[in-house]
């Protein structure tokens, strides 16, 4: 499949590398429709994107508004061949904090946003995808998750959010097997740092320490960095069930 005929999902789309993504689709002439909680920026989203973008108000973690955002996509678009879940929090704290141990409802919160709501979005446009015409390869659909380096070098305070990521990329192969049935490919790629608006409202100097960290290119990533892998993923129709560090080499200190 190419990029141009991409009829794509992307939750957190309203910002960050999810918006790359959608900006990346629509201007190699796909179409895509954007899932976020934040409809103001949902709909500023869309009206620069043009005529190949469309938005549905979604909170990944409700089974029922995840479905019904899901048809809605199919209905606008014909069909849906690319879901990307960019939808998720940090969840930084530690598990024993300066107020006393971690709540377990903040732990939960995290991972019903990254992880369930990961896999409701995965289970929802797979059982769309299934109803497309297979290609000549007998393909009807690419699934990508964001997983991150904290899947394998989480970071003092990062227990939550790890555990999440690393979740995500655990579930990825075996979905992919389930899936093959269907010509339906699972993949997951896992950033390291990059410049999203989390990072843009630190300081310049922090920043630019962040960058050095990396040991090849010594800077933080590029979000069309993150959304030409997507494209890559998508194009190459062999590239099933694995997780693709996408980090500049970097490996993480424990702090």
């Amino acid at each position: 499949m190419k990029i141009a005929e991409a009829r794509a999902v992307v939750t957190g789309g309203a910002s960050g590398l999810g918006l790359a993504v959608a900006r990346h689709v629509t201007a190699a002439g796909g179409r895509v429709t954007l899932l976020d909680v934040q409809e103001g920026p949902g709909a500023a989203a869309v009206a620069a994107l043009g005529a190949g973008a469309g938005f549905a108000k979604c909170d990944v973690t409700s089974e029922e508004e995840v479905r019904a955002a899901m048809e809605s996509a199919r209905a606008a678009m014909g069909s849906i061949n690319l879901l990307v879940n960019c939808a998720g929090v940090i969840g930084a704290g530690r598990v024993l904090g300066k107020n006393g141990p971690m709540a377990g409802d903040f732990f939960t919160r995290v991972v019903h946003i990254n992880l369930i709501g990961t896999f409701l979005c995965d289970k929802t446009a797979a059982s769309l995808m299934q109803l497309n015409t297979p290609n000549t390869d007998g393909e009807r659909g690419v699934i990508i998750h964001t997983s991150s380096v904290a899947a394998f070098e989480g970071q003092i305070g990062q227990a939550a959010y790890a555990a999440t990521k690393a979740g995500v990329a655990g579930m990825t192969l075996p979905i992919a097997r389930e899936l093959a049935m269907f010509g339906i490919r699972v993949c997951s790629i896992a950033p390291g740092i990059f410049g999203t608006p989390m990072l843009a409202a630190m300081p310049q100097e922090v920043q630019d320490s962040l960058g050095r960290q990396v040991p090849f290119p010594p800077r933080l990533g590029r979000p069309e960095e993150f959304a030409s892998m997507v494209q890559a993923i998508f194009e190459n129709g062999y590239l099933n069930g694995e997780t693709i560090r996408l980090d500049g080499a970097i490996r993480m200190q424990s702090k």
